[in-house]
């Protein structure tokens, strides 16, 4: 058994498609990217404001969801190798050794894990099995639940209308919203196992058997 399959097994998903995660427990999650806002510069009203609507978002809910927060180091690769690229070309000596002291003093600040870029998701849960439970109430017998294309359209179905309601009620937060897609989902997986090589903007190719 290769390495890449032996650490594939202790991954929770299985799939990602149509911008879906399938986990190997059958459960389906959606993403949402939620951007922030800066609450100090807020006035009080719009604070408070701020606030009631999250509060009323949360209450509205009647299944659960996953806030997670990504944070690393920013990754700005192309920006030295710009400053490199001035350096190398600056034939004032006085400006060649400013512009390498600047550069050394932004590298050491992101080394440092100083400057550092944070992005926000929130994980939206729909399981087969209450696919099996809807059925059980409407007279029949709930069965082991199968991921058929059947039922996973339905479920895709009921999740979508879920990742929707939470996006109305973040955007009435003031936030934006964004579903992330299959592509999307692969590289926040990836770098979420691998933050080292993320910073660095290095993600590998995306294996055409988990993309659907």
């Amino acid at each position: 058994m290769s390495q890449q399959t032996s650490s594939q097994n202790f991954l929770q998903f299985k799939q990602i498609k149509d911008g879906i995660i399938v986990l190997k427990n059958k459960a389906l999650r959606g993403v949402l990217m939620v951007s922030s806002i800066n609450f100090d510069l807020k006035s009080e009203d719009e604070q408070n404001a701020t606030i009631y609507q999250f509060q009323s978002f949360l209450n509205s809910l009647d299944f659960s969801c996953q806030i997670c927060v990504q944070s690393r180091r920013l990754n700005i690769t192309g920006y030295f190798d710009r400053l490199k690229e001035l350096e190398k070309t600056q034939a004032n000596d006085l400006l060649k050794a400013q512009i390498s002291e600047y550069r050394k003093f932004v590298q050491n600040l992101v080394e440092e894990g100083t400057i550092m870029t944070k992005q926000f998701f929130v994980v939206v849960p729909y399981a087969l099995g209450e696919v099996s439970m809807k059925k059980g109430l409407l007279g029949f017998k709930p069965q082991q639940p199968i991921m058929s294309d059947e039922n996973f359209s339905m479920c895709k179905e009921q999740l979508l209308q879920r990742m929707e309601f939470v996006a109305i009620g973040l955007k009435r937060c003031g936030l934006s919203v964004v579903p992330l897609t299959s592509p999307e989902l692969i590289e926040l997986l990836w770098s979420w196992h691998h933050p080292k090589e993320a910073e660095v903007g290095y993600y590998p190719e995306i294996m055409p058997e988990l993309v659907k």
